[in-house]
């Protein structure tokens, strides 16, 4: 094989990898949502599910998590760092219908959360 016939296959060998990147609101997206001034979310479980004992007192998470994850939650805190912490798994219904179209409606700033103040945990009115 001649160099450039083997620069060809080194180049066509490569692994393509794709960015994706999945913001809050969107189908994807699991992770931590702030409730903010929404009313209660629908829960998973009515009780907080803790994998470690805390160490300082914090407020809970709430979390979109797959369902793999909550089921094998000690696996998984760790990807979220919610070992030590009190964790709530919101249910994807409740998600889909109720906070990603809200979230989207008042985040319409393409992910720079300019209407959001998070120290407030509320919405500005627009």
């Amino acid at each position: 094989m001649t160099a450039a016939a083997l620069l060809a296959a080194s180049l066509f060998s490569l692994p393509s990898q794709a960015a994706v990147s999945i913001r809050v609101g969107e189908p994807g997206f699991y992770g931590q949502i702030d409730i903010g001034g929404l009313p209660a979310p629908q829960l998973v479980y009515p009780q907080a599910v803790v994998v470690q004992p805390a160490v300082a007192v914090m407020p809970p998470l709430y979390l979109r998590v797959p369902p793999g994850h909550i089921k094998h939650w000690e696996r998984y805190c760790g990807r979220y760092g919610a070992c030590g912490r009190q964790v709530y798994f919101v249910r994807d219904e409740w998600y889909k219908q109720v906070y990603a179209p809200h979230y989207r409606e008042y985040h319409h700033d393409n992910g720079r959360h300019e209407g959001w103040h998070g120290e407030h945990r509320d919405w500005h009115d627009h």
